[in-house]
């Protein structure tokens, strides 16, 4: 099982400003399509309550697995899943319903649960050309200094760069 973090970050290393805040609203087009691209590719998202929230509906041809404490009764589209298992039990139930790579999508503590669960093996961190000065943390909590290795480096357009790195683990 492939398991890798997308996101996109500020040049001063921010997620977002605030909370509810959307990154549509501030990354490039170019960033919106490699994400779709990707994900669709990978047919697995993986994402928070609040990052599903400001998101506010399912992705289209993907599985929606969202993390949250509450989950709803009936209804729920076909695309869309709560869960409230650890990071390695869920990749193994995805598993073993044939998917072979997931997306981790945030937000911060669903980043931090799958690195400190050791189960991620790529990273596709997107630069912006843009400064919040403050603002969400891509982890939530400090991983202990983990090495990655860069493995490419590409520009999505002639302001924003995607830097792929693989965990340690995978070198």
């Amino acid at each position: 099982m492939h398991c890798f973090i997308i996101a996109a970050l500020s040049a001063d290393g921010f997620l977002a400003e605030k909370s509810n805040q959307n990154s549509t609203g501030w990354t490039s087009a170019e960033d919106t399509q490699f994400f779709k691209e990707r994900t669709k590719q990978a047919g697995v998202v993986v994402m928070g309550r609040t990052t599903y929230e400001t998101v506010g509906k399912p992705l289209p041809g993907r599985l929606n697995i969202i993390y949250s404490r509450q989950t709803p009764g009936s209804g729920l589209p076909e695309n869309l899943r709560y869960t409230q298992l650890a990071p390695q039990e869920l990749l193994e139930q995805l598993q073993a319903e044939g998917h072979s790579e997931v997306a981790i999508c945030g937000g911060s503590s669903i980043y931090t649960q799958f690195m400190k669960a050791g189960v991620v093996d790529t990273l596709y961190l997107t630069i912006e050309p843009i400064l919040f000065g403050q603002g969400i943390n891509l982890f939530t909590e400090p991983l202990g200094g983990k090495k990655l290795t860069l493995r490419k480096v590409s520009n999505l357009s002639s302001q924003t760069v995607l830097l792929e790195f693989s965990t340690s683990s995978q070198v």
